[in-house]
């Protein structure tokens, strides 16, 4: 046998043993999606060396409108909302489980479902102990409205039923999108969870104690944060020090910079989306608002006729804000997005387009610089990398 056979065996053996196997960088990206055409959770590869998806899912894992995901802290576990439509006949959503499967591949398995005893759940997260799911329901119908949910999770995945739930009395006549109460989003940090109501311009303070299992949360002290009237707060994002958030102002389309000392909350600055001068009419809201990996800048899509991702660099010094960039958001209705591991491209999620945008990203300027791809899927609004 020549010599150069052995080799060329074993070199066809290590191809055939690696084919169909995603390339080392390659990571999984989910996407959920809310509307009549959502297919339900789908998987696709990432190419984190070249910024592209796969054009098709590797999976397709059905469920209703699975319109927000969360992912455990070791990425072994996903948790969807199932948003129910706010006409529908369902009059409350639910909520389900999933392990993610271990290896380069992590294709998902239903673990568990369990109603939420609230209408149009759309934001949810975990506990800091990973022992409780909190789910906002937005709650379109005055009655009855938006509420919090909090539901136990055991160590394998599986969901309780409710164990709490949580609503605020509040009413306001003449309001199209605040006449109720409207909760928006539940993040928890230090040993808090602070939920935005979008209806009552407030942020809620709760305190949270994981060995109380009947219930969770208790009223902090101060109960809660109120923001000016008709401004509409929609998402939360803290740094990494847990002292400082950004809030996004859906209906009045500013962000506050928030301080934070405990449970109590203070306004540091407010900044305009719209520049000076320019022409405010028209459909504008806010959508996701995110910190860069490094923290150093923030990121904030606007939706309607804007569909723009919006870019701050954040000063070191006191978390002011300055402006970056405005880019197009490659699509129509940016609800969602979420930077790839190593911060070098940006994924937006276009509702309305059905369609995901991959941008090149510099992390050391932190500008959009082009768009490396685009892929049609119907209804995206969440999108999570499983690490």
């Amino acid at each position: 046998m020549p010599r150069n056979v052995p080799l060329l065996l074993c070199t066809l053996t290590l191809l055939a043993g690696c084919a169909g196997r995603p390339p080392v960088d390659t990571t999984q990206l989910l996407v959920g999606c809310a509307g009549a055409a959502c297919p339900g959770i789908q998987r696709f590869a990432f190419d984190g060396a070249q910024g592209r998806l796969t054009e098709r899912p590797l999976q397709t894992l059905p469920s209703a409108n699975p319109s927000w995901l969360v992912l455990s802290a070791d990425g072994s576990q996903l948790f969807a909302t199932n948003e129910n439509p706010p006409r529908g006949r369902d009059p409350a959503g639910q909520v389900s489980s999933f392990a993610i499967g271990a290896g380069a591949e992590r294709s998902l398995t239903p673990l568990s479902q369990v109603a939420t005893r609230g209408a149009e759940p759309t934001h949810a997260s975990l506990s800091e102990d990973g022992r409780f799911l909190f789910v906002a329901h937005y709650g379109t119908r005055p009655t009855p409205g938006g509420s919090l949910a909090v539901i136990p999770v055991t160590a394998h995945g599986t969901l309780g039923a409710v164990a709490q739930q949580v609503r605020q009395s509040f009413s306001r006549r003449g309001s199209q999108r605040q006449g109720s109460s409207h909760m928006h989003a539940a993040v928890p940090v230090g040993g808090y969870l602070f939920v935005t109501d979008l209806g009552a311009d407030k942020v809620y303070a709760y305190r949270y104690d994981g060995d109380e299992p009947k219930k969770p949360l208790q009223a902090a002290r101060p109960g809660a944060f109120a923001l000016p009237k008709g401004s509409g707060p929609r998402h939360l994002a803290f740094d990494r020090s847990g002292t400082r958030a950004y809030l996004s102002l859906e209906l009045s389309n500013q962000i506050a910079i928030l301080g934070r000392d405990e449970a109590r909350l203070e306004q540091q600055g407010l900044v305009d989306l719209d520049p000076p001068g320019a022409n405010a009419e028209g459909d504008r809201r806010l959508g996701a608002i995110h910190l860069s990996p490094d923290g150093r800048f923030l990121y904030v899509a606007r939706r309607g006729v804007e569909n723009q991702i919006v870019v701050y660099a954040v000063s070191p010094a006191d978390g002011s804000l300055s402006e970056v960039q405005r880019h197009a958001s490659g699509g129509e209705e940016p609800r969602e997005f979420t930077f790839a591991p190593d911060g070098r491209f940006l994924l937006v999620a276009n509702q309305k387009s059905d369609s995901v945008a991959v941008f090149s990203r510099d992390p050391q300027s932190g500008l959009l610089v082009e768009q490396v791809q685009g892929i049609s899927t119907p209804a995206p609004s969440a999108l999570r990398f499983v690490p």
